[in-house]
């Protein structure tokens, strides 16, 4: 049987599931109710909340691979995004989340294994016009 590495999309989508997972437990911590979720890569926002106030939010979550930083974004894209959240008077919060090999960075990374986790919570990205 040959073995082949899984393809990158295949990876890159499971990265992103993970990501959202972890996203998605810290955001029901801290009592966010879920309206819409969209774990398909390259669609945005993943979650789309409301407080107990019933602001919305749209939450954008990233995965990187370590020792890629999870809390830098392309700000250009996200300008524009921030704008669509604005027409729809919704906040927007960021979740970063870097995944990396215990083997060391250049080694690939098994989810069934033991990988790094790098998570610093939920950002709120300021949406208001300067």
């Amino acid at each position: 049987m040959s073995h082949h590495a899984p393809n990158k999309k295949a990876i890159e989508q499971e990265l992103h599931n993970l990501a959202m997972n972890h996203a998605g437990k810290d955001l029901e911590k801290r009592g966010f109710e879920f309206i819409a979720v969209n774990s398909k890569l390259k669609k945005h926002p993943q979650f789309v909340c409301i407080d107990k106030n019933k602001q919305y939010y749209f939450v954008i979550v990233r995965a990187v691979i370590l020792p890629e930083n999870p809390n830098n974004y392309d700000v250009v894209w996200m300008e524009s995004f921030k704008n669509h959240a604005r027409e729809k008077d919704a906040k927007v919060l960021y979740a970063g989340v870097g995944v990396g090999s215990t083997e060391g960075e250049k080694e690939p990374i098994y989810l069934n294994q033991d990988y790094l986790l790098e998570y610093n919570g939920i950002q709120v990205l300021e949406t208001n016009f300067n």
